[in-house]
């Protein structure tokens, strides 16, 4: 294979979904001369090849394919057409509990995956120091790991797989479970494994990552190539598909390299902000609707959709309410959270000593939060709401607790929430 580790062509996977169990069955036996299930291609077609040295990240939505294509290049997965070929060894970190024995100790399953590898128990005892103390899990060692938290199983996971000194590192997200401090320890070996010119793939949905760590991204959706070449340039597009304004002309324009010609899929035309996004279908949403928000989304400072934000630029939270009573000041407000429920930051237009006067039943208005987006990279949860007093107690006209996500890009580290945009003197 010469420069390349790892080399996919024309790779194809095909799943038969039967609607119950009976048709496998009766198909399997031949007593059924009418085709009984329905197609799903996970992977249609799919060709890229990584170099030796090289950090490619894979993205795409959910049900995009990446983690079946992972699958099929560690060999855990046949692919229905096509092949991939690999050029050194791999170790691969897909999924919680991949490649281990909940039964055995955490000591016993480094040696079964070591064995499974091709170490000798030999070589394996060399490295136990590195992954023990890459793990640091203590005594837990010599516990079965069904008694490990996610947490402790992810470190012994992660300190097998990377200690073991492979020439390929396949990381899925594994790596979400950690903590924040894993997390770094992790990515700092990343890159002692780019200086010593090992090759990675890495799956992530976390975007600073990507941009920060790979020197290439390849963007995968509904099982093919949608677009493969700068981190930048793919994450660009990845925004696009999120809010369903992917524009091929615009992909073109950018010297992006595809393969594939096929008409992509465009929504029609239409006012309605809130189509364009993912809205979360558990959010908590209550109030009297006397004042009712009927639209919302999340624009760029371009006023284009998009719920991905690079930080350190601007970005505005849209929503439109309709006016069932005649409402005297009511409140706005919205409010951003992270993924635990913890409140990061939010206003309102009572807070912010915007006065606005009494409205009229029937009547609709537009109301607009622009700011800059100074958050650490990571995914957060947007509400929306409309308040107000009625004879001095407070009243809820229309709630939407965590109705959509927002992604922020950031490309550098920082501690707790926020980048203060410090400026660092040494005289």
């Amino acid at each position: 294979m010469g420069e390349y580790a790892i080399d996919v062509r024309h790779v194809t996977k095909l799943y038969k979904l039967y609607d119950k169990p009976s048709d496998r069955f009766k198909e399997s036996l031949g007593l059924s001369k009418e085709k009984k299930y329905r197609e799903h291609y996970a992977l249609h077609d799919l060709n890229f090849t990584v170099k030796k040295g090289e950090c490619v990240g894979i993205i795409g939505t959910n049900g995009a394919g990446k983690s079946t294509i992972l699958k099929i290049i560690t060999g855990v997965l046949n692919p229905t057409e096509g092949n991939v070929e690999i050029d050194g060894r791999i170790s691969a970190l897909l999924e919680l509990g991949a490649g281990f024995n909940m039964e055995y100790t955490g000591m016993e399953n480094i040696y079964l995956n070591g064995t499974m590898i091709g170490f000798s128990r030999e070589e394996i005892d060399r490295k136990m120091d590195s992954i023990l103390s890459f793990a640091d899990i203590g005594d837990f060692i010599n516990q079965p790991v069904k008694t490990y938290s996610s947490g402790m199983f992810v470190r012994l996971a992660f300190a097998v797989a990377i200690n073991i000194d492979p020439e390929i590192l396949i990381v899925d997200e594994a790596l979400s479970v950690g903590d924040v401090f894993f997390q770094a320890k992790c990515f700092k070996k990343f890159e002692e494994f780019k200086d010593r010119g090992k090759t990675i793939l890495f799956v992530s949905h976390d975007m600073g990552s990507i941009q920060k760590y790979c020197d290439r991204a390849i963007l995968l959706n509904k099982g093919t190539k949608l677009a493969e070449g700068e981190p930048k340039e793919i994450v660009d597009i990845y925004k696009k598909v999120l809010v369903n304004q992917y524009d091929e002309a615009a992909q073109e324009s950018a010297n992006i390299h595809q393969e594939d010609d096929e008409k992509r899929e465009t929504l029609p035309e239409t006012d309605i902000w809130k189509v364009h996004f993912a809205v979360n279908p558990d959010c908590i949403e209550y109030g009297d609707k006397e004042i009712e928000i009927t639209d919302y989304g999340i624009f760029d400072d371009g006023g284009l959709y998009s719920n991905c934000v690079m930080n350190g630029s601007y970005f505005t939270v849209k929503f439109k309410v309709r006016f069932n009573k005649k409402i005297d000041d009511p409140i706005f407000a919205m409010t951003i959270k992270d993924v635990h429920g913890t409140e990061i930051a939010g206003t309102n237009t009572m807070y912010e000593k915007i006065d606005i006067n009494n409205i009229e039943q029937g009547m609709e208005k537009e109301i607009s939060f622009r700011q800059m987006s100074h958050f650490r990279n990571g995914e957060y949860l947007i509400s929306l709401g409309c308040t107000g007093y009625f004879d001095g107690d407070f009243v809820v006209y229309h709630r939407l607790y965590d109705i959509l996500s927002l992604n922020v890009i950031c490309d550098k580290d920082l501690v707790g929430f926020f980048d203060m945009g410090s400026e660092i003197r040494i005289q």
